[in-house]
């Protein structure tokens, strides 16, 4: 007969200690899948590179792009980040008033960024650069345009948490919901960094 033992309060106390440190599953699920997506968004970025500099015809990046404009665009976005901080920190404090006006704020700072890409895409089409027109026109539309889906999922995202809360009213148990959309966000915002050196700011170098 095997012989049952009986569990100890040290056994219980690292049992409890193991599972107190586990990350919840939804975050862990969010982890995994910012890990994929930094590998899509890194094999987007090195496409870009191989083919920079190899169309055949024109325009090119210093016939179209436009830092200055772009530059405000990454600081506005950028600025978002700073808001899901605020954002995360009051829902911590329990101070819900300012949680949802931080969440409206990175959700607003994200549409304008989304404007400004609108914008930038019709400019470039004016000037003749086309999805189909040569290799750069086909790299940055869909390293950039697949960004922008980022941001709008993101955008999308944040009001839908934003009407949650007001429906079913959110407390500082609910933050790591939040955390989770801010780990996406902020992994947008790093991401927009990257292509903004890489597409922008290397041409002019």
């Amino acid at each position: 007969m095997s012989e049952t033992i009986a569990p100890t309060a040290t056994h219980g106390a690292a049992v409890l200690s193991a599972r107190s440190t586990k990350l919840p599953d939804v975050k862990l699920m969010m982890w995994v899948f910012l890990a994929s997506d930094c590998m899509f968004f890194g094999t987007l970025i090195g496409t870009y590179l191989v083919y920079n500099g190899r169309s055949l015809v024109g325009p090119g990046p210093l016939d179209v792009l436009d830092i200055p404009l772009t530059t405000v665009s990454t600081f506005v976005l950028l600025m978002s980040s700073f808001l899901m901080v605020l954002a995360l920190h009051s829902l911590r404090q329990n101070d819900i008033s300012k949680f949802r006006l931080w969440t409206f704020g990175v959700a607003f700072f994200g549409a304008i960024f989304l404007g400004f890409q609108i914008y930038e895409f019709r400019h470039f089409v004016e000037l003749g650069m086309t999805l189909q027109g040569n290799l750069f026109g086909t790299t940055f539309y869909v390293l950039t345009g697949t960004h922008g889906v980022h941001v709008t999922i993101g955008v999308l995202w944040l009001l839908s948490i934003l009407v949650h809360s007001y429906i079913h009213p959110w407390t500082s148990k609910d933050e790591v919901y939040l955390e989770v959309a801010g780990l996406y966000w902020h992994f947008v915002d790093i991401v927009w960094i990257v292509i903004f050196t890489v597409v922008y700011l290397v041409e002019f170098v």
